[in-house]
């Protein structure tokens, strides 16, 4: 059995006590050794083996995993934050398919969540952004055509730009391009939830600068929208005078 673990954004104790489980029974761990926690491999017993991905090509990877299997022993492949964003899963979930070899998934807590914590933020804000666009830049893996950030930035709404820390001056460009006022209220987060995070609050127009003035080039995940600022309207969840199916307006 494998079992894919969502690692969480960085601190220790962020994955879920699922995820801490399975990492206490694994006899081999393949975790992804530039990203996640090493802190995490204090959970497993001691005899278990551990392979840094880091390292390791697709098929090295499933190549383990398949000796593992035949050796009847159980995997947990440990990735940073949740496997669902980014976390190449796909790929990996479709050779053990082909190969036979059982598999689950247990979610992690993404970095765009611990960012949120760190910035004291909500990103679905009444009369703000009821919306959330979860993107990253064209870099050495392409985008689709349609999902430029020019033309996701036509919405207006919050967006959450991973894996673009180190190309802040043309995400600034084309964010403006694409709608984004330049005062728009923006944010880098470096290292969500680790020891040394890091939370720079800034604007579209000063994102380059801001990235510039802290050395920031990686690990870092880019808010942008209106939601950072304060104005909102309140919620009709607690207002006193919303009926719901448990709660009777009260005028």
């Amino acid at each position: 059995m494998v079992d894919f673990v969502g690692a969480g954004c960085g601190a220790a104790d962020l994955i879920t006590v699922r995820g801490i489980r399975l990492i206490g029974s694994a006899d081999v761990i393949i975790y992804a050794g530039s990203l996640i926690n090493k802190e995490l491999l204090g959970y497993a017993k001691a005899d278990c083996a551990f392979f840094d991905s880091a390292r390791l090509s697709l098929d090295e990877i499933i190549e383990i995993i398949k000796r593992a299997e035949l050796a009847e022993k159980h995997t947990v492949r440990l990735q940073t934050g949740d496997l669902s964003l980014y976390g190449a899963l796909r790929e990996q979930a479709d050779r053990l398919r082909e190969l036979g070899i059982p598999y689950r998934i247990t979610p992690g807590v993404s970095s765009m969540f611990g960012a949120a914590a760190a910035l004291d933020a909500e990103y679905t804000l009444p009369g703000v952004s009821q919306s959330v666009i979860v993107t990253r830049m064209a870099g050495r893996t392409e985008v689709p055509g349609n999902e430029s950030i020019e033309k996701l930035a036509v919405h207006g709404c919050t967006m959450v730009i991973y894996l673009s820390a180190g190309m802040t001056e043309k995400l600034s460009e084309r964010l403006i391009k694409g709608g984004y006022p330049p005062e728009t209220p923006a944010a880098i987060v470096y290292k969500a939830t680790w020891a040394d995070e890091k939370v720079m609050r800034c604007t579209v127009a000063t994102l380059h600068e801001t990235a510039l003035a802290n050395s920031i080039k990686k690990t870092a995940i880019i808010i942008v929208g209106n939601v950072l600022d304060s104005g909102y309207e309140l919620s009709k969840l607690y207002d006193k005078g919303f009926e719901t199916e448990y709660r009777k307006a009260k005028m």
